[in-house]
């Protein structure tokens, strides 16, 4: 593998300019992630609180419990139960891992974790924090495959009703195991497919719910990094979480006045907003009847949306204490809850993930926390060898294709090889021929009998045909440069998906398919920094 730093733009405003640390959006962020000091100044300010470690390591413990291990992985949880601090991310659980984003927050975490430990000479861990208490079933239950020159869903075919968080959606064993195999199908048979095939039936039956699938495969593939990984949904986790969420069902109201505050500051300032935030929400959830539903304030009482059902302030707190694993955090709170368990060092995010955390400053400040140094996670385009010679061949730009795909330079080719003078031949005659049919239609509509209507249709078949020989020889021409338009499509398929980074759409299996179990391995060990640039890893 060979590394390329890129300086390709974030296509978020709001991220770009905090990339760049400029005003007015680090006024909304507590670090300025450029000084050569903001760890250090983070480290004392984790100095100055207490964390409730040895609970905290017990219960990551006992989660990982199942999961595949390593020495690193137990010097981690080591580390974390003395005096470690924490380099931070989170993901939903998407099947197979999802798409290649989640995979480089996981690398994110681990590269800037050790390389903070190095330079503050003090213990670092890297933790992914698991959205398992979501419940967006549809968000992560498909990967997308190539077949030919088209970009396919290939969506998991069990159904899920309701509002499940995504920690209680078990699967059948056998159906998972089907659904893989044919995902495998369609990658193609190479030297590694048998081994990995046989990896993920074990995954498969070691596990029965999607969210536990999800974090034993990562933990496979970065075990030997020492990644520590949690379900926020965990029900022992609850319980350390249970007087936090004493604070946020009491202080429900605050915290959203100041979320409210913070997005009008954003506003005036000319940027939207990402979190859609009522005036009345309570940034909590519970769960009923096996469904999550959302809390909203009136008053003194909250009304939980899925039934209207209104529940007073003193039952809500009564049923946390009783089952505070029914509870759980929305986007808002969960950061905050993140914290407040967490000594963070730093929390890696993507651009949409830095955008919304600038909108929950006050809310920090509300309940005495500061957010963390947030940190953009690598940006990482991953280029195979093959598809490098043909961008040579196409004479493209790779900053280009990242940016804009090659729908302009593919439009430019075939400008190039059209036939102009056959076009004009064609337009020619549709033309006379209109002008000649306004003739013949002037001169049967005088004789009647329906005459002009069917001079009318006459033209209309003449029309379809030239057109049709249009079509026809336009598709010859195509089929006679279809290594070219494959070529074309091949780049944009792999760089470009679907109009947007690769990394939001391919699923890392077709790499471990094609490489081998070394893939992550080689990938991780690159030396990249967290520099603002693009990162582009030639395979």
């Amino acid at each position: 593998m060979d590394l390329e730093n890129l300086n390709i733009p974030a296509i978020n405003q709001f991220a770009s300019l905090y990339i760049e640390q400029k005003e007015p959006v680090t006024s909304f962020f507590h670090y300025n992630i450029n000084q050569s000091d903001v760890y250090s100044q983070r480290m004392e300010d984790l100095a100055a609180r207490e964390f409730p470690r040895a609970e905290l390591t017990d219960c990551i413990a006992g989660y990982m419990k199942g999961l595949p291990g390593s020495r690193e992985v137990n010097e981690s949880l080591a580390k974390l139960k003395k005096d470690a601090v924490a380099v931070v991310a989170g993901q939903q659980a998407g099947l197979l891992t999802g798409p290649l984003y989640t995979i480089h927050k996981i690398i994110s975490i681990i590269k800037l974790a050790k390389q903070q430990e190095k330079e503050l000479n003090h213990p670092v861990v890297p933790v992914f924090w698991i959205a398992g208490e979501d419940h967006d079933y549809q968000e992560v239950n498909h990967i997308y495959l190539e077949k030919g020159n088209i970009i396919e869903k290939k969506g998991y075919p069990e159904r899920v009703s309701g509002k499940k968080m995504t920690s209680d959606i078990s699967y059948d064993r056998n159906v998972m195991k089907n659904w893989v195999t044919e995902i495998l199908k369609t990658l193609g048979e190479t030297p590694h497919t048998k081994k990995l095939a046989g990896e993920l039936t074990e995954m498969i039956e070691d596990q029965n719910d999607i969210v536990r699938f999800f974090a034993h495969f990562v933990m496979h593939l970065f075990k030997d990094f020492g990644l520590l990984v949690i379900d926020s949904a965990y029900p022992q986790l609850r319980s350390l979480e249970k007087h936090h969420f004493h604070h946020l069902i009491e202080g429900s109201q605050q915290i959203t006045n100041a979320v409210l505050e913070q997005q009008g500051e954003i506003k005036r300032n000319g940027f939207n907003t990402q979190l859609d935030i009522s005036p009345d929400a309570a940034n909590i959830f519970i769960n009923l009847n096996n469904e999550r539903a959302l809390l909203e304030r009136e008053g003194y009482s909250f009304t939980e949306k899925n039934t209207g059902s209104v529940i007073s302030a003193a039952e809500l707190l009564s049923m946390l204490e009783k089952t505070p694993e029914n509870f759980s955090n929305n986007v808002v709170t969960r950061p905050m809850m993140q914290e407040w368990l967490f000594p963070t060092l730093a929390f890696i995010g993507g651009p949409g993930e830095i955008a919304y955390w600038g909108e929950l400053k006050k809310a920090f400040e509300y309940v005495g926390l500061k957010i963390p140094p947030v940190i953009p996670r690598l940006s990482i385009t991953l280029l195979e060898r093959e598809v490098e010679k043909k961008m040579d061949l196409l004479g493209l730009s790779l900053s280009q294709v990242l940016m804009n795909g090659v729908t302009e330079e593919r439009e430019r080719y075939w400008e190039s090889i059209k036939l102009p003078s056959l076009e004009m031949e064609i337009s020619e005659l549709e033309q006379m021929m209109q002008k000649k049919y306004e003739d013949i239609r002037d001169k049967t509509a005088r004789i009647g009998h329906g005459l002009d209507q069917i001079a009318e249709k006459n033209l209309s078949i003449h029309l379809q045909q030239l057109d049709f020989l249009r079509k026809r020889t336009d598709k010859a021409l195509r089929d006679k440069h279809d290594k070219t338009f494959s070529d074309f499509a091949k780049v944009d398929n792999c760089l470009r998906p679907g109009g947007g980074p690769q990394e939001r759409t391919w699923n890392v299996l077709y790499f471990l398919n094609k490489y081998g179990e070394d893939f992550i391995r080689n990938l991780t060990s690159l030396p990249m920094d967290f520099d603002g640039n693009h990162k582009v890893v030639y395979v």
